[in-house]
């Protein structure tokens, strides 16, 4: 069962969306902007004193929505801006200031994101939890909802239980602006529309993702209403 206006639903005496803006503030970012299409959400940003923008309300995806962002405040193609989920209320802010990090620092970077290790063959063979594939030096390889790298050796012996070069992809993005419009002027490619995965538009056409690796995956975002109470509880010990 999905969860309808989230970011509206209460968590203590704040809404969800609040928390999240919380943690991009915590991150150090130069400015925060909450981009939504839903008066509601304007109207609420606007209560706690976030910078907000409406936007189209036929964007395909978030990434396109950051794009009009962008264009509408006149960013230079040097910047660097984060996209962060307005479900993800537990974001550490230090992952959200370690990607836009990688932006600036790993040469020839387009694009960063994260993952985290693969802990369970549950995860590992969940078409919810996406794949990462990556280089010795970070540069993703692949994103997929498939089970990758399938460990052979193991599943043969009928030990399917390492996961050695599986990683959890974590959707949290910073890009370099001029990347960030460039990457929404393409349309779908095969394997995103195959996979459902748009980063797999950015390798399809050469660009570099850079994979922030983290310890352990933050925890999960809220998109049922089991999960919000899960958020509840956790934010309340805090």
């Amino acid at each position: 069962m999905r969860l309808p206006g989230k970011p509206l639903a209460m968590i203590g005496e704040r809404p969800l969306i609040q928390w999240v803006w919380q943690s991009a503030v915590a991150s150090g970012a130069a400015s925060v902007l909450i981009a939504t299409d839903d008066e509601r959400i304007r109207a609420a940003a606007t209560r706690f004193g976030a910078d907000c923008l409406m936007t189209s309300a036929h964007h395909a995806s978030g990434t396109d929505r950051i794009a009009e962002v962008v264009r509408a405040r006149g960013f230079t193609a040097d910047d660097i801006v984060v996209n962060l989920q307005g479900d993800e209320p537990n974001m550490p802010a230090e992952v959200i200031s370690n990607v836009a990090r990688a932006v600036r620092d790993v040469a020839l970077c387009d694009v960063a994101t994260a993952v985290a290790p693969i802990e369970s063959l549950r995860e590992f063979l969940d078409p919810n939890c996406v794949k990462a594939l990556r280089a010795g030096n970070g540069r993703a390889l692949y994103f997929s909802r498939a089970p990758v790298p399938w460990p052979r050796d193991s599943v043969v012996a009928g030990e399917p239980g390492s996961f050695t070069g599986a990683w959890r992809h974590i959707g949290i993005y910073a890009y370099r602006v001029r990347s960030l419009l460039q990457f929404a002027s393409w349309p779908p490619t095969p394997l995103e529309t195959t996979e459902k995965l748009e980063q797999l538009r950015a390798l399809e056409h050469g660009m570099h993702i850079h994979l922030v690796t983290l310890a352990q995956s933050p925890p999960a975002g809220v998109d049922t209403p089991e999960d919000l109470e899960r958020v509840r509880a956790a934010l309340q010990k805090l």
